[in-house]
């Protein structure tokens, strides 16, 4: 099955972006959707954004839209999502999550079979 690894979550101020990417392995995964989850403590699993397998379809949740960017490189069996204007909501565990085609660019979390084990984000005030 497909393996999820994602990287470059940290701790940054207020105002300040990041840069966070899932390393697919085991599998390619030009023909699958994949998507950013989050994950704040005593709060729900919230789907962030959702990208097609050829890149040409994204949604993205309404607390994200404009802030945000998801983007694949599938040459490289690689997801970003490019974190911009962070607010201290935007605090959490960040995972990445894969479904294959065909499949549906959808922000629901139990769409997805395949998960990372996550990547922390921390936005001070």
């Amino acid at each position: 099955q497909v393996q999820l690894v994602e990287s470059g979550g940290g701790a940054v101020q207020a105002g300040g972006s990041l840069r966070l990417s899932c390393a697919a392995s085991r599998y390619p995964v030009n023909n699958y959707c994949m998507g950013w989850f989050r994950q704040a403590p005593g709060n729900e699993r919230e789907g962030v954004a959702v990208i097609s397998p050829r890149g040409s379809s994204t949604r993205y949740a309404d607390s994200v839209k404009g802030r945000f960017t998801i983007s694949r490189d599938n040459t490289k069996n690689t997801l970003y999502l490019q974190m911009s204007s962070l607010k201290p909501e935007d605090t959490a565990m960040y995972y990445c999550a894969a479904q294959r085609a065909p499949c549906a660019v959808v922000l629901a979390g139990t769409y997805f079979r395949y998960w990372g084990q996550g990547t922390q984000v921390t936005v001070s005030s």
